[in-house]
């Protein structure tokens, strides 16, 4: 196979796992995603479509213009793309305002955090996008049948196409009805970013250091080695992703070893260090620069590379569930059932992985720590003990909920649930008024903490 030079060494080109391949990977995935997020994108997509159709039928008078095909009138085929071009826009202001109150509901009955969740869901907005392209595909075709651009073999293309686009758009719009009505609820809200942290967590579960060694709570210099060379923020925001094929190739070319302390999802300022540096020279400020471009820093959290946040938003949607404007307990247990839905997942994916043979380092000069597992926990019930610490059936489910992941084959996972029930307890203790729910709640708590005395 022939392999491609750079100063950073030898590779093939072919190679999937050398970094250069890595991080143009993971800046794909990562813009599509965020691209994926924006109203507009599919709509654009699908008017280039129409574009591209009627142009096609244009090519096929051009190219087989004498073909014996049926003879389809120019009245029949202007009546057609009246049709959809007057009715389309109608339709596609009506789909956009339906999914705009879907997306305002959803804000609002369950955490604005989600709402990216939401506007990001597919059906939705391939269903206007298909409205939208009908419209621009009836408009254009029906201006270049008018001024008698098309002959009999280019109609009767556009005849078929125009019966395609009708095709799509009733299959789009039952599709939709379906989804749309139930867009906005918060059933399906939590079911969709319970979804999107499960990719997340999978993830992080299949590679604990995200494709690096695993970073100590106490990194230690390496021998010979120059004082380790902290690498500072520009800006203030959330980190949403790390480079981490572009940062090997740094680390690579100044011959150092890279320690980074942050990951995706943790609050940055200038004063916080993102990574520290280890070489045998210090290197200049320029070269830091470039490792601190390769941590991507945004104004918000994002679902892709940080596992905690999905967790996080489930723990909002259960706390405005508690509230006393919404008093909804049972969203509450939902949520209650999805977190521990998604941790034992995560454990169980965790214990499968180190089982299985280790597999080579990608990043072997890259440092990395792994999710802590208190962390997990406390960004799925903290929140969730607190606010429905005067609910009992909250309280119970949670207690059961955590009795079912300290069973799990995890030491750490039993200690880090067994602190969580008693946070929980204590917070039941104080805010039930009665004894006997109290006691009730105390015999749950019993499953999971161990008998004083």
């Amino acid at each position: 196979m022939a392999a491609s030079r750079s100063r950073f060494g030898p590779f093939p080109v072919t190679n999937p796992q050398h970094p250069i391949t890595l991080s143009l990977r993971g800046r794909l995935a990562f813009a599509l995603n965020r691209l994926g997020e924006k109203l507009w994108a599919k709509p654009l997509l699908l008017c280039l479509v129409s574009l591209l159709g009627v142009w096609l039928a244009y090519l096929a008078d051009r190219l087989a213009p004498g073909l014996l095909l049926p003879d389809i009138s120019a009245d029949t085929l202007e009546t057609l793309l009246r049709i959809i071009s007057s009715s389309m826009l109608v339709i596609a202001v009506f789909a956009a305002g339906s999914m705009l109150s879907a997306y305002a509901s959803a804000g609002s009955t369950a955490t604005p955090r989600a709402l990216a969740v939401v506007v990001a869901d597919d059906v939705s907005q391939y269903a206007l996008s298909t409205f939208i392209g009908a419209f621009i595909f009836g408009i254009v075709a029906l201006i270049a049948q008018m001024n008698g651009l098309y002959g009999r073999t280019g109609r009767f293309a556009l005849f078929l196409l125009t019966l395609v686009v009708l095709a799509v758009v009733l299959l789009s719009f039952v599709t939709w009805v379906d989804r749309i009505a139930r867009l906005g609820r918060v059933t399906n809200t939590i079911g969709r970013v319970e979804a999107v942290a499960d990719l997340a967590l999978q993830e992080r579960a299949r590679q604990p250091t995200l494709g690096g060694r695993l970073l100590g709570p106490s990194p230690v210099v390496a021998p010979g080695a120059e004082a380790a060379q902290p690498v500072l923020a520009s800006g203030v925001g959330y980190l949403q992703r790390i480079d981490l094929g572009a940062l090997q190739l740094l680390a690579q070319a100044a011959e150092a070893e890279i320690q980074v302390l942050c990951l995706p999802g943790a609050f940055i300022t200038p004063a916080r260090a993102l990574a520290q540096v280890e070489a045998q020279d210090s290197l200049p400020a320029e070269q830091l620069e470039r490792i601190a471009q390769t941590f991507l820093i945004g104004d918000r959290r994002t679902f892709d590379d940080d596992p905690r946040f999905g967790l996080v938003v489930l723990s909002e949607i259960a706390s405005r569930a508690l509230s006393p404007a919404v008093n909804d307990p049972g969203t509450a247990i939902h949520v209650i059932g999805s977190v521990v839905r998604l941790l034992t997942d995560w454990a169980q994916t965790s214990l499968e992985e180190s089982r299985a043979p280790a597999s080579a380092t990608r990043f072997g000069r890259l440092w990395l720590p792994e999710l802590a597992l208190e962390d997990l926990l406390e960004d799925g019930f903290a929140a969730t003990a607190r606010d429905g610490a005067a609910s009992l059936e909250v309280g119970l489910r949670l207690q059961k909920g955590l009795h079912q992941l300290s069973l799990l084959p995890l030491p750490a996972l039993r200690q880090a649930a067994m602190r969580q029930a008693e946070l929980a307890l204590e917070h039941g203790e104080l805010a039930l008024r009665l004894e006997r729910e109290r006691e009730r709640l105390r015999r749950a708590a019993a499953w999971v903490l161990p008998p004083s005395g």
